[in-house]
């Protein structure tokens, strides 16, 4: 019985399905991060936006650079906490599930890759 139970649970998990066909080889700023910010965060995280952004604005790299840099207690940057959804960093995108495992595992990537503005 516990190997059925095995085989059924490492077969339901679809992020984790998707992460070993991620690509996250030469990570660029416009053509995969951009993607990924406009379609889950630019709603309220971009200019122009009153509500919701609480300043924090990713719609150009300049004020995205500034989330990028790694906390060295934490090992992770402002950007990684909030999408992981990793305490004491506040969830995002707010109240809704976090990011899929491949665009946290590409954001992860160009940020450890350098945060290259490419």
């Amino acid at each position: 019985m516990l190997v059925t139970l095995t085989v059924f649970f490492s077969g339901s998990c679809t992020h984790e399905q998707l992460a070993p066909n991620c690509d996250t080889q030469n990570m660029s700023y416009s053509n995969n991060v951009v993607p990924i910010l406009k379609s889950n965060c630019y709603k309220c995280h971009s200019a122009g936006n009153s509500v919701g952004s609480y300043g924090h604005l990713l719609d150009s790299y300049d004020s995205l650079r500034r989330y990028t840099t790694r906390d060295p207690s934490t090992g992770l940057s402002f950007l990684e906490g909030v999408i992981t959804h990793t305490p004491p960093f506040l969830a995002m995108p707010y109240m809704a599930d976090k990011l899929d495992t491949c665009a946290i595992k590409q954001i992860q990537a160009w940020i450890t890759q350098g945060a290259l503005d490419n």
